[in-house]
């Protein structure tokens, strides 16, 4: 890899960064690239040849690690290859050439409804002077009108996706854009909606709990337990009155798993069991159907009684 060099000595020379690298591309690239990217920069003012094995000692990083690196910065146009070589390419120029054809939309479409719906203005503004210290950078502007437009997010609701992202520390536009999917999934628009999801997910969270301590479970329940969770809250519409009832029918059995237990309340949910006292009244009739059948058996001696109908959840029902 050649790299090009000025007249400067290194005793009296500066590596010099812009702006916009701080408020662009260091919040977004990962320490390891970072650093690469940095000692490239370096590098650069030097000509003198250098092989990515020698980067890979000289910087104590894995090979594969550098050639991510480069693959990194060169997808993000800071590295030009050329020939056998790299050209370090000037920042500002490339965020210049991000935003040129965009302002001209922006110009044409965009600062035209922004200028006419104050509120989403002043939001952005509340963005950056509390979440970025008043200098965020300028695709940021771009982003988030382009959100606005997606998912339709009343202002409150994208302060608020910046005030989740910024108290996890992970205000970086990844993280932040799948954020904003996931709501966008959940049909959040308004700050009432986002703020009914999160007292679900305060549900949820809360009967997973009183799952696990009904159950003995001192351990994480897995992906595909939680997943089992929430078809029962959110796709059958069960309360943990209805669970509770389910979870009760395990004490019969050795090593309970939730599969056991998603087959008992699948097969209310079925039966169009709405609530508690449906099943309840189920499981009585239930109970007391099974008992004629006994009372039949005995009396006839008939023991072929054909009971398919009745006996195929009668182990999940013992404890009725």
């Amino acid at each position: 890899m050649k790299l090009e060099q000025n007249d400067l000595s290194m005793l009296f020379s500066y590596t010099t960064l812009p702006d916009i690298f701080f408020s662009e591309y260091l919040t977004q690239a990962p320490g390891d690239y970072i650093k690469v990217y940095l000692y490239i920069l370096f590098l650069s003012k030097y000509n003198k040849e250098i092989k990515l094995n020698d980067l890979s000692k000289k910087i104590a990083l894995p090979l594969n690690t550098i050639q991510d690196a480069i693959k990194y910065w060169e997808e993000n146009n800071a590295l030009i290859k050329k020939g056998t070589g790299y050209i370090v390419n000037h920042l500002q120029e490339v965020e210049l050439n991000k935003l040129y054809s965009p302002k001209i939309t922006i110009s044409k479409e965009t600062v035209q409804n922004m200028e006419k719906d104050k509120s989403r203005s002043n939001a952005i503004e509340s963005i950056n002077s509390t979440f970025f210290q008043g200098i965020m950078s300028p695709s940021w502007y771009s982003d988030i009108d382009l959100w606005f437009k997606k998912y339709q997010f009343d202002e409150e609701v994208m302060i608020a996706l910046f005030r989740y992202c910024f108290d996890k520390s992970a205000l970086h536009r990844n993280y932040v854009k799948t954020v904003a999917e996931a709501w966008h999934n959940n049909n959040i628009k308004t700050f009432a909606e986002l703020d009914e999801y999160y007292e679900n997910q305060e549900k949820v969270k809360k009967i997973k709990k009183d799952i696990c301590k009904k159950l003995g479970l001192t351990r994480t329940l897995t992906q595909y337990e939680e997943a089992y969770i929430e078809k029962w809250l959110q796709d059958y519409k069960y309360n943990f009155d209805i669970i509770e009832i389910a979870l009760k029918k395990t004490t019969s059995k050795t090593n309970p798993n939730f599969d056991y237990i998603d087959k008992i309340i699948t097969d209310w949910h079925e039966r169009n069991l709405l609530n508690s006292e449906d099943v309840k009244k189920y499981l009585l009739e239930f109970k007391n159907k099974t008992k004629q059948v006994k009372q039949l058996e005995k009396k006839t001696n008939y023991q072929n009684y054909d009971q398919r109908n009745i006996t195929d959840f009668e182990s999940f029902y013992a404890n009725s």
